[in-house]
């Protein structure tokens, strides 16, 4: 199980890097959306919290990668795993298998680091 887990926090971690750093230098084009996904994002990106969630990717994506702190980088890149599902399933009106791959993956390695977390709890 142990390299299971490495090779899920080192693809996780490639994977946020990769989009992260797309966001700020556009290296990779990205579907062009239609109707509330679009409006959604229009104000989202108008208001500049992308930004923020960008940063936030490429810092976990850092702390995954090089080791640091990795219990404290699942549970901060948690929120934006659950965003992507709830985007695919509120705004798409479906659920993308990358969409639910983060999703299931991030909560199976905050199960797997549960007992870090016990202080959380008490």
């Amino acid at each position: 199980m142990k390299t299971a887990e490495t090779i899920i926090t080192y693809v996780f971690g490639l994977v946020y890097l990769i989009f992260g750093l797309n966001f700020f230098f556009g290296f990779i084009p990205l579907p062009e959306l239609e109707g509330r996904a679009a409006e959604f994002m229009g104000a989202v990106a108008g208001s500049g919290f992308m930004v923020s969630v960008k940063i936030v990717e490429i810092v976990v994506a850092l702390m995954l990668l090089l080791n640091i702190k990795r219990p404290l980088a699942w549970l901060l890149i948690l929120p934006v795993s659950v965003n992507i599902m709830m985007y695919d399933v509120f705004l798409m009106g479906t659920v993308t298998p990358p969409a639910a791959l983060v999703f299931i993956l991030n909560w199976f390695m905050v199960y797997r680091m549960r007992e870090n977390y016990s202080c959380l709890f008490k």
